[in-house]
């Protein structure tokens, strides 16, 4: 058999492959996965699509266009940050989102500063909490102390904290190339905070935003 009619068997191939089956009638359009369109999460208290743009010529935010920043502080994060603490891509945040305002032991936490929510958006479902927030060079022990205790679900015994109730947070901030919410991460796990009770979306808004998912005013 001769190279052009391999190449012709193997068009005809996936020309059927890409016009038939379950996914036809939805050809063209851009879904989450196969079988995933779009997610109905919960943000400030109103329901919001999470989809991917369906124009495929868009393309992503100058923010997250360059490659190079300065490092320190703008350095590459391992994809293990800590013993315990899991690594999530964009699909397991997604459960977690589905779970807001249904099941209140999860919290999903963006730990970006400055402008940049008010320039790129946040991810729909999650809270803004600067990473100063949490930081004790920041702000004071007693607001931490208050944050743990009416915000993440942990309370304090004495000089102990028990985080027998505390929430499953799930951090993320402005990409692989970013300290911030591994920052806080290791903060808490400092405190004792319990590892598996920690997610870390490590793509952060630089990988939801190469991938066309939505985001919403913080």
């Amino acid at each position: 058999m001769g190279n052009g009619m391999r190449r012709l068997l193997m068009a005809s191939y996936l020309l059927c492959a890409v016009s038939v089956g379950p996914d036809a009638a939805a050809a063209g359009a851009v879904n989450i996965t196969r079988d995933l369109p779009r997610v109905q999460v919960l943000h400030k208290g109103k329901q919001v699509t999470i989809e991917r743009n369906q124009d495929t010529d868009n393309m992503i935010d100058p923010d997250y266009s360059l490659t190079s920043r300065p490092c320190p502080p703008y350095c590459i994060q391992p994809m293990q940050l800590a013993h315990g603490v899991e690594t999530i891509g964009e699909l397991e945040l997604l459960e977690y989102l589905r779970r807001i305002g249904k099941d209140a032991s999860v919290l999903v936490i963006d730990s970006r500063d400055g402008d940049w929510p008010q320039r790129s958006g946040v991810i729909p479902g999650a809270v803004l909490i600067p990473w100063q927030e949490l930081h004790p060079a920041h702000t004071e022990a007693e607001k931490i102390a208050e944050m743990l205790s009416f915000r993440f679900g942990t309370s304090h015994q004495g000089n102990l904290w028990n985080f027998e109730n505390a929430k499953t947070l799930v951090f993320y901030c402005n990409g692989p190339w970013c300290g911030q919410s591994p920052t806080n991460i290791k903060q808490l796990l400092a405190l004792g905070y319990p590892a598996h009770k920690i997610k870390w979306y490590r793509g952060g808004i630089q990988a939801w935003k190469q991938l066309g998912l939505t985001t919403v005013a913080p």
